[in-house]
């Protein structure tokens, strides 16, 4: 089983849409994960100002808030999204990047906590708030090709 930042970057590795928008992998550890989200055409909500459509700093943040279970849980597990809530404080800046912060506050047998920040400059000048909550299922099923692969055993 690799680092907790090999595991982020396999999970993500694993997702066509954020492989199409860019986003990867800053940073990854027991106190979270930050991930990036480069500006670019594909963001853009208003081609007028080039202010960034909020459904790309959702994708940012459920991902995040999805892939920040690998930096607690010691094994890769099913853990589909159950509730997502943002909070949009203000807009991201044209033309910069977005960063996403995700950790995990509380883990049951059932269900995982997790909560974060979208921020472009400083995470103390937040762009949204998150708060999420993921459905345990479990280790994939006796096949675990993905489970494989996240983690990093031979596929």
């Amino acid at each position: 089983m690799g680092t907790i930042e090999d595991r982020a970057r396999n999970f993500l590795s694993v997702l066509r849409h954020c492989q199409l928008l860019g986003i990867a992998v800053e940073q990854a550890d027991q106190d979270g994960l930050v991930l990036k989200l480069p500006y670019s055409d594909k963001i853009v909500g208003n081609p007028v100002n080039g202010l960034v459509h909020g459904g790309a700093i959702t994708t940012l943040m459920d991902t995040c808030c999805g892939i920040s279970t690998v930096c607690f849980l010691t094994e890769f597990e099913i853990c589909p999204t159950l509730d997502l809530r943002i909070d949009y404080m203000r807009p991201a800046q044209p033309g910069e990047a977005i960063y996403g912060f995700a950790e995990c506050y509380r883990v049951t047998p059932t269900v995982i906590f997790t909560r974060g920040i979208a921020y472009q400059a400083s995470r103390e000048e937040p762009i949204a708030h998150v708060v999420g909550t993921f459905m345990r299922m479990g280790k994939p099923d006796a096949a675990g090709q993905l489970s494989r692969t996240i983690d990093g055993g031979a596929a």
